[in-house]
């Protein structure tokens, strides 16, 4: 009988440290199909194996019913769990956006330590975890009206997990549609600037969604500066500039500054955009 207590405790043993080595991030749900399909599945035995694993060292808890896995060898109080996995694991529909998907993609001009995830079911509030902020905001109301969520969202490998992310064409977008959730259109203009290729159409597309004629104008005023480095057709700007506002509009919503109307897409740009005098003085984007 001792035998086969023993046998049955090294198979669970071994059987989670394998769940271990292939889920670096994981739910408690996540751990709770694991025991389920390893026919050990009681609420007594998930909070026994978490907390034994905890007190080793092997597991950090990051917010309740989600941890992070340390590897043998590391510290658990210093091991840097990855934050994009984190992010893909708050919630179950989770989508990597905004100034974050420009810094998985590799383009963010500035570093910023925060992870912005687009859900259905957003936080209550944001939460911290070893200096990063974790924050949550709903999908553009107008893809969801239209059932078109899904457009312009790509699935990557990190860790040998998966991770939804925004494309650069939905990032660019949504970025231009909510530049604060962005560190701004200098910090777009300057990652952007990084991008060697653009699907213009998808772009175009994927702005006309939305809805909005302000973000429409916007993606269109951009492309058409960097028309000749992405080399963006005539076609995708009238495209764009025929659903510009009939009035004029501010850039980016910044109606706080001064600016000049641009009256090819009905848009009061500020002077330091329009000139870039970022360019000029060589300051830096918080």
């Amino acid at each position: 009988m001792f035998l086969s207590i023993y046998l049955s405790n090294v198979m669970v043993s071994m059987n989670t440290q394998s769940f271990y080595a292939t889920h670096p991030v994981f739910t408690a749900q996540e751990f709770d199909r694991f025991l389920a399909n390893n026919g050990t599945a009681t609420e007594n035995n998930r909070k026994r194996l978490l907390a034994y694993y905890r007190e080793r060292g092997r597991l950090v808890l990051i917010r309740p019913g989600l941890y992070g896995v340390v590897p043998f060898g590391t510290e658990a109080a210093t091991y840097p769990v990855d934050t994009y996995l984190i992010a893909s694991r708050l919630k179950a529909d989770a989508v990597i956006g905004y100034h974050s998907a420009l810094s998985f993609h590799g383009f963010a001009h500035s570093m910023r330590e925060e992870r912005l995830i687009v859900t259905r079911h957003p936080m209550g509030k944001p939460f911290l975890f070893r200096g990063v902020s974790y924050r949550t905001v709903q999908p553009p109301q107008a893809l969801v009206d239209a059932g078109q969520e899904e457009i312009g969202i790509e699935q990557h490998e990190r860790q040998d997990e998966t991770l939804r992310v925004t494309s650069l064409e939905r990032t660019l977008v949504d970025c231009l549609d909510r530049p604060r959730r962005s560190g701004g259109w200098e910090e777009v203009w300057r990652s952007s600037e990084a991008i060697p290729y653009l699907d213009i159409d998808l772009v175009a597309r994927y702005a006309l969604l939305l809805k909005n004629a302000t973000t429409i104008a916007s993606v269109g005023y951009f492309l058409e500066a960097q028309q000749e480095r992405w080399m963006v057709g005539a076609d995708a700007l009238d495209l764009l500039r025929a659903h510009r506002p009939q009035q004029a509009h501010y850039l980016g919503r910044m109606r706080e500054e001064d600016g000049r109307l641009v009256k090819n897409w009905n848009l009061v740009v500020p002077e330091r955009i329009l000139n870039r005098t970022w360019e000029e003085t060589g300051e830096s984007i918080p």
